[in-house]
This record gives C-alpha cells, structure tokens and sequence, in this order.
C-alpha cells in the first residue's frame, strides 16, 4: 500500500480504506475454506482439540475481540491467526470486525510512517542511531519476545500466565 501511495501520490485515506478492505475480504475467504482443509490434512483428534479451544474463545466474546484488536497491532502475519480462528470454527463475525479495526488502525500507522520516511529519507539515515531509535526498538523487541514466548494455550484454557522459551525446533 505504500508504494503505490506515495509512487502514484494517492490519496492515504484512500488506499489505507481500499487496502484494509481487501485484505479483511482476503482474509474472511481464508477463514471459509481452512476448515474444509484441516478436515483433510489434520487427525480428528487434533481437529476436536482445536474445535474445543475455539468454542472456549467464542464464549469469552469481548476477549476474543480485544485480543484480535492486539495481535493486528503487532507486526506479525495474520495468516496463522485465521488459520487457527478457521480450524477452530470459530465464526469469521467474530473476528473480522476486530481485525478490521486493528488492521486499519495498525496500517494507518505504517502507511503514515512510510511516507514519512520516504519524505525524510536523509534525516531518518542519519537518525537510525539515535537513542530514541534505539529504545524504540528494543521495545518492539520485547514485545514480539513477549508474544512469542506467552503460553497461550495455558492463558486461555486455565488463566494462568507462563512464558515457555522452549519455542524452537
């Protein structure tokens, strides 16, 4: 979207607005058809522990919603959160209006620091070793580090908060 915002000079608000419509369109056809296929390639048993985990998170309502709203706000794809959402069947009303709204919101930002940085190219060259820099991106990393490492499952299923640093292969 930044691209051809600023190589055609287009208009922000409208290829922020078209550009999170498209993908939230994208992303509640994905949704449609990853049932169909988990059903195919995922063992029944699997299946009903991740349809189990999906009506859990269906009954928390609001919860659902808000963490949508934040992991759309964090710079990680969105594609596992819909194929965990479509495997669970959980209801694609259910999330994509939250997606919409932290996709938008989340977009708007990068879109507007996009041009931003194109428009200060120098400045921001000559700024990347800067404290302000520096912190902001220490922070970014604590946060994705802080997502990675939260036992989800454990949060959702029996409230209790655990980080696992066991997360790679």
């Amino acid at each position: 979207m930044a691209y051809f915002q600023i190589r055609y000079d287009l208009d922000i608000w409208l290829v922020l607005t078209f550009g999170v419509i498209g993908s939230t369109l994208g992303r509640y056809v994905f949704s449609l058809y990853i049932p169909l296929l988990s059903a195919k390639v995922i063992k029944p048993q699997k299946n009903e522990d991740i349809q189990f985990i999906g009506q859990k998170l269906a009954a928390s309502g609001w919860k659902v919603q808000l963490f949508v709203v934040l992991y759309t706000l964090v710079p990680l794809p969105t594609t596992s959160l819909f194929t965990a959402a479509g495997m669970a069947r959980i209801r694609a009303a259910h999330i994509i209006p939250a997606f919409f709204i932290g996709k938008f919101t989340s977009d708007a930002l990068m879109l507007h620091a996009g041009k931003l940085a194109y428009e200060n190219a120098e400045q921001v060259i000559q700024g990347m070793l800067s404290w302000q820099a520096l912190s902001g991106t220490l922070a970014g990393i604590f946060l994705l580090l802080a997502f990675l490492f939260t036992d989800w499952k454990l949060l959702l299923q029996h409230k209790k908060f655990r980080l696992n640093f066991r997360i790679w292969k």
